[in-house]
């Protein structure tokens, strides 16, 4: 396990039963869970996984390149 703390934006989605998360800048890293805070611990886990195949050689390379932002669009259109 790696001792540095890093940060990543994920996409959390309400499911029918539960809910998913995912990674966007890290493809493939996703994970579910029956209640957000279930989801959130298991797609930490995912992350810590994904980076230990990774290998620490790599993980500088890594750049959190995703945001999220809100617009407003005509809905009449």
């Amino acid at each position: 396990m790696y001792s540095d703390l890093m940060k990543f934006d994920i996409v959390l989605e309400k499911q029918t039963k539960g809910y998913t998360a995912y990674v966007p800048v890290l493809p493939g890293c996703i994970s579910e869970g029956e209640t957000k805070k279930e989801t959130l611990k298991n797609i930490n886990e995912a992350i810590q996984l994904y980076l230990e195949e990774l290998g620490k050689p790599h993980l500088k390379k890594l750049k959190n390149t995703v945001s999220i932002q809100r617009i407003s669009v005509n809905a009449n259109a």
